[in-house]
């Protein structure tokens, strides 16, 4: 349901600091988090000082970093601390990195020192490092403890943690041993031994470990938490599974930008020359490409000063190859997430793909030619002739450029993962442009081929 309305409402009236904060604990925190940008600044104010300090920490953490930025800025400093200190620490990295330098410098030094060392670990790791997704949000045990010991040490630090679903063992010098499900501990006898319970081969990832490179390993084990260590394994933070899913999404946005020939993702409010500087290399690369086609479709000018008529279904050629070359890179592309793809299975990729270019563009190609051969006879009143031929000609260029194209689409982003570049920028926009000559060729020479030189039609 659509809460905007009534939230809104409560903060725009005239109610109690009490009453409103008792109205807006029966709203969820992202139902709050999507109006803050529908109030204006005076009531934000006010807002932040009727709500609670918890409330907001988890407002925050449903909103978007350069928009959380904006609202702490508008906070004074010790409010603003108050919040950040309540975040879980990979947010306020990434919220505290949007804000002025000065500002952030004031709000680092108000914090606890814990969380300021927090802040600084996140912080010391680039962005495309998974140390930088990290949180330092969850529970140890010490691995000589024993069931009673380790329940009260869960207990002890569950007032400052909330991730506790799985409760992860180190020895005295903090290296990662294994890990406990909450379960498991909950059920232990007290005279089990702690040894029985832990699981040792427990996934792990390092903190300098590229994310595009770990997080394929990530999605494939069902744990909410998986540890981060350091060189000398001990252990550092977690990475928790929406920490998965958000990275997940980011990969996913910046693969669809290089497919749409981006360089990156835009921002809504990005300026015109950095969109301009993101769109222009690509865009010159098809400029080039897309002259070659017309230069080809030039060199076929004898061909169509004969058969005018057959220009009209020169579109339908070209839409269908680059239609079939892009479903192929897409399939490709989703297939190639698998680091592990052994050659093998790379060939069959390609043969599947092909195949599947090929029977449709037969069947297709075979519905071009009875449907545009009765349209050419019985709508334009050609004979029956030349309607079949041409429909002929279309329907055998149909099957060869869509049977080329699907193999253009799957062979040109496996070149690229072969010589170690991202596949993704294989984009759309190339294999629609390389796919308008396979067609081009394909139709004009087909033309030239089988309605002049064959049938002498012209």
């Amino acid at each position: 349901m659509d809460y905007n309305n009534e939230i809104i409402a409560i903060i725009r009236g005239n109610f109690s600091p009490k009453t409103m904060m008792n109205k807006l604990d029966d709203y969820h925190a992202n139902d709050i988090a999507d109006v803050m940008r529908e109030l204006s600044t005076a009531e934000r104010k006010k807002f932040y000082r009727v709500c609670s300090l918890d409330m907001l920490a988890e407002i925050f953490e449903y909103l978007e970093e350069d928009e959380a930025g904006t609202y702490l800025n508008e906070m004074d400093i010790r409010k603003a601390a108050a919040v950040v200190s309540r975040l879980d620490t990979d947010t306020a990295v990434g919220i505290l990195g949007t804000i002025d330098k000065d500002k952030r410098s004031l709000i680092i030094g108000t914090v606890d020192p814990d969380v300021q060392n927090e802040i600084r670990l996140i912080s010391s790791f680039d962005e495309d490092e998974i140390g930088s997704r990290m949180t330092v949000n969850f529970i140890t045990i010490k691995e000589e403890m024993t069931v009673k010991q380790a329940m009260s040490a869960l207990v002890k630090q569950a007032e400052d943690n909330d991730n506790i679903s799985t409760l992860f063992v180190v020895d005295d010098d903090n290296v990662f041993y294994g890990a406990i499900d909450l379960k498991d501990l909950i059920t232990a006898r007290s005279g089990t031994a702690l040894d029985d319970i832990i699981a040792t081969s427990f996934p792990y990832v390092y903190a300098t470990e590229q994310t595009e490179d770990c997080i394929e390993k990530l999605k494939d084990y069902d744990e909410s938490l998986i540890p981060v260590l350091d060189e000398n394994n001990r252990l550092l933070g977690v990475i928790t599974s929406q920490n998965i899913i958000e990275v997940s999404d980011e990969e996913m946005g910046e693969d669809y930008a290089r497919l749409a020939g981006l360089t990156a993702e835009e921002d809504l409010n990005e300026p015109l020359g950095q969109s301009m500087k993101k769109r222009l290399p690509w865009l010159l690369v098809l400029l080039l490409l897309g002259t070659v086609v017309s230069t080809v479709v030039g060199a076929f000018e004898g061909v169509v000063a004969r058969l005018t008529l057959i220009v009209a279904f020169q579109s339908l050629i070209l839409d269908m190859a680059g239609n079939v070359g892009t479903q192929s890179l897409a399939v490709t592309i989703r297939v190639l997430t698998d680091v592990n793809l052994t050659l093998k299975q790379k060939f069959h990729l390609v043969f599947k793909e092909t195949r599947v270019g090929l029977f449709n563009g037969t069947l297709l190609g075979a519905a071009s030619f009875l449907l545009i051969g009765l349209y050419l006879l019985l709508m334009k009143q050609q004979d029956a002739l030349m309607s079949f031929a041409i429909s002929g000609c279309i329907g055998i260029s149909l099957l060869l450029a869509m049977f080329i194209s699907s193999a253009v689409g799957t062979l040109i982003p496996l070149f690229f993962k072969k010589i170690n570049v991202d596949p993704a920028v294989a984009s759309g926009p190339l294999i629609t442009t390389v796919n308008d000559l396979v067609a081009v060729v394909a139709y004009y020479g087909m033309s030239w081929l089988l309605l002049l030189n064959v049938l002498h039609l012209g």
